[in-house]
């Protein structure tokens, strides 16, 4: 099962999104942080970092950038409410994936089952 580290510091968004994709078939921990996302990441492997850009503490490329050297081989994706904000993420991990809110639940999934070339028959 594919592994997504959610890191989103709305608890309304990060509830919907690990809903989402966990009916989708994905295994996901979620936390409200990026300084929480840390201790998961020397613990467990995960597929794919979903994180928001503006956070407290620690922002989502940070955050990124740090988990791509504990897990080179783990995917990034963003999202983010700010377009200044997605120019700085593309620019920090040309590799990442960058969703921009406001966004439908279905793209997020979709978007996700892309990266891992997953056929999902049921969308929400």
């Amino acid at each position: 099962m594919i592994k997504i580290l959610l890191a989103e510091d709305d608890a309304v968004m990060r509830e919907y999104l690990a809903r989402a994709l966990e009916r989708s078939g994905y295994a996901v921990s979620a936390v409200d942080r990026g300084t929480a996302a840390l201790p998961l990441l020397e613990r467990e492997t995960f597929d794919l970092l979903l994180t928001d850009i503006v956070m407290p503490e620690m922002d989502g490329i940070e955050l990124a950038q740090k988990a791509q050297e504990m897990a080179p081989g783990m995917r990034v994706m963003f999202i983010t409410g700010f377009a200044a904000v997605t120019l700085k993420a593309g620019s920090a991990m040309p590799h990442a994936r960058v969703l921009s809110k406001p966004f439908h639940l279905r793209d997020l999934v979709l978007e996700v089952d892309r990266l891992f070339n997953v056929d999902n028959a049921e969308l929400i």
